[in-house]
């Protein structure tokens, strides 16, 4: 990386960046920019953006594009995610995840490795999914997080999504450790809370992890702390 000049990121580099946790991912973004900027003496107009947020509390994969390389946003935004993680059982948040507290607690005492298994199968395929009222989704113009936080109601419309692979790989109750493949616009956030539902239970997702997009893995990316060492 150390071998690249002003024009290579002019003319455009994608970049991969292991987010942090508790790193929105526009402080990842904005991290490199400033970073590049100062070092090759680059204006306002010098062009950055992410291709797919990730949440402050997920860590992993962002791919990061600089100047002509902007314009393929789109489509590797439009390719296949993987992620890994941690769903815990037994309890929901307002938020899906660990952002928010816990609001409701459920039995788990009749959830076997079979039922795990078994309701595991329901979610594979296209399947209709409503995203989280703590999101970034418009309704009305506005964001659903910002109508969530003011304690208004908030609806959305479920939407068609794709988990072509779901896989628990280690059960330690109440949490159960996972890999998903799936579309563009999944909420692993909402797949969690589903899922607790469809074991007549709660969950919440307490872990996440993003690892792959498309072609690109996290295990090729760096944390945006070394990529502006290494500058």
């Amino acid at each position: 990386m150390d071998s690249l000049t002003k024009d290579d990121f002019l003319n455009g580099q994608t970049l991969l960046i292991d987010k942090p946790l508790n790193w929105t991912s526009f402080q990842a973004v904005n991290k490199l920019k400033w970073a590049i900027r100062k070092k090759f003496d680059l204006g306002k107009k010098f062009k950055i953006g992410h291709a797919g947020t990730l949440d402050p509390l997920a860590t992993g994969l962002l791919i990061i594009c600089t100047g002509k390389a902007t314009k393929t946003i789109p489509a590797i935004q439009g390719q296949q995610k993987e992620y890994t993680g941690v769903i815990t059982l037994g309890a929901t948040t307002p938020s899906y995840d660990l952002e928010s507290e816990i609001d409701q607690e459920f039995s788990t005492s009749h959830i076997t490795a079979e039922l795990i298994a078994e309701t595991k199968q329901q979610f594979l395929g296209e399947i209709e999914q409503i995203p989280p009222i703590f999101s970034a989704v418009k309704k009305d113009g506005k964001r659903a997080y910002e109508l969530a936080r003011k304690g208004e109601e908030v609806q959305l419309n479920s939407r068609r999504i794709t988990i072509s692979a779901f896989e628990i790989s280690t059960v330690q109750f109440p949490n159960l450790h996972f890999k998903v493949s799936c579309s563009k616009g999944t909420y692993i956030r909402s797949l969690a809370h589903d899922f607790g539902k469809a074991l007549n239970s709660g969950a919440h997702l307490s872990a996440l992890r993003r690892t792959k997009i498309g072609e690109f893995h996290v295990d090729n990316s760096v944390s945006p702390e070394d990529f502006t060492a290494n500058l």
